[in-house]
């Protein structure tokens, strides 16, 4: 009947189950090794700062805008020869304005660049402005920016905490937060996208979806572990199972939220080209999917082996443990018995009889009945 059901029930049941308690030394290796690689990639390549955090210089020229006009100033920009441009962004304004973003520029080349731009649009020099940003406005926002961080973590922390009453579960949930944000921060390293103010923003987003796939694996596993101690199964036993019961529920909503994720992420990357929509796409793209990952692999068996530790658990544990070799003995001893028991009735069954002793009656054998004739001495001998 069970093979019915579909993949959910099965895991649902315990009747299929991945054991990710046992397992886990083998994702926190995996882990450790995707940490290290991310660090590393921070430390030799570093993080491609927008202007928005070093400075640079902005442009806003007034133009009918069309579909092309964003890729069309970027490239005017780029055919200029200036150097160590890096990253040029482009975007529009409504529909009468492009601006454009590069590093900071000596006033010479702002004139250049000026006069560029406002030969491609076809409007005089002095409708082109230019701003210098500075990089103490970028100082502010990573101030900013990290302030909501620890606020944020602080929060998580004293809310898993008075929601759940167990410290533990809200030192797993930082782990497995932090080891988010060095994953996302890596991929952006490694790859060298640009690191702007809504790349921040898609990071903030991305701690609270972890959070949230977190919170639901935690609150199975309470349900399962309640009262453990007068269960038959260890609470690292009751634990994956709980684990396994949420697992396609996260796969499931891991996969709905990456689609449209992934649909801005290459609508930022291949349509536009740069913008905000590619800032924040990859943010929340690697964020989900490390999210989902941390909550399964290293949040849930990071809580579960700690609660391991605790006295009560440890006796609960090896009172299971001692109950489940007492019980093999005796179903040995039980099983051997039996097969003593029907050894007489096997020797009976085996017994050769002589088939002078049976009649056939439709076929069937069934014994004859015989009577003895009694002779003349046994009728004396008896006073008959």
């Amino acid at each position: 009947m069970s093979k019915n059901h579909g993949l959910a029930h099965r895991l649902y049941t315990g009747e299929i189950s991945y054991d990710f308690i046992k397992n886990a030394k083998r994702w926190y290796i995996v882990s450790a090794v995707i940490v290290a690689i991310c660090v590393l990639g921070v430390a030799v390549r570093g993080l491609n700062l927008s202007i928005d955090f070093t400075g640079g210089s902005e442009f806003v020229v007034p133009t009918q805008v069309t579909a092309t006009t964003a890729d069309d100033y970027r490239e005017t920009v780029q055919g200029m020869g200036l150097p160590d441009l890096g990253e040029i962004k482009t975007n529009t304004v409504g529909d009468s304005q492009v601006r454009i973003q590069v590093r900071a520029l000596t006033a010479e080349e702002i004139n250049h660049v000026t006069e560029a731009l406002a030969a491609k649009a076809g409007v005089p020099s002095q409708q082109v402005t230019n701003n210098l940003i500075g990089a103490s406005w970028g100082q502010q926002i990573t101030q900013k920016g990290l302030i909501a961080l620890v606020v944020f973590l602080v929060l998580v922390s004293l809310m898993i905490w008075v929601y759940f009453r167990n410290w533990k579960m809200s030192a797993a949930a930082i782990i497995a937060l932090l080891h988010d944000l060095v994953l996302t921060v890596g991929v952006y390293a490694l790859l060298q996208f640009a690191f702007t103010p809504a790349t921040l923003i898609g990071m903030l987003t991305i701690l609270g979806y972890s959070l949230y796939d977190t919170v639901v694996v935690f609150d199975k596993v309470r349900e399962n572990t309640r009262d453990i101690t007068k269960q038959k199964r260890t609470f690292a036993a009751a634990s994956n199972l709980a684990i396994n019961q949420v697992l396609m529920r996260s796969i499931n909503t891991t996969i709905i939220g990456v689609l449209p994720v992934a649909a801005l992420l290459m609508a930022g990357v291949f349509v536009l080209g740069t913008g905000p929509l590619k800032d924040l796409g990859l943010a929340l793209f690697v964020g989900m999917i490390a999210g989902a990952y941390s909550s399964l692999f290293l949040a849930a068996p990071i809580y579960v082996q700690m609660r391991e530790r605790e006295p009560e658990l440890v006796a609960h544990r090896r009172r299971i443990e001692r109950s489940s070799t007492t019980a093999a003995p005796e179903d040995a001893t039980s099983t051997t018995g039996e097969h003593e028991a029907s050894a007489p009735l096997l020797a009976a069954a085996h017994t050769v009889v002589d088939p002078a002793t049976f009649g056939s009656v439709d076929g069937s054998t069934l014994p004859r009945h015989q009577p003895q004739r009694s002779t003349r001495a046994d009728r004396k001998k008896d006073g008959r």
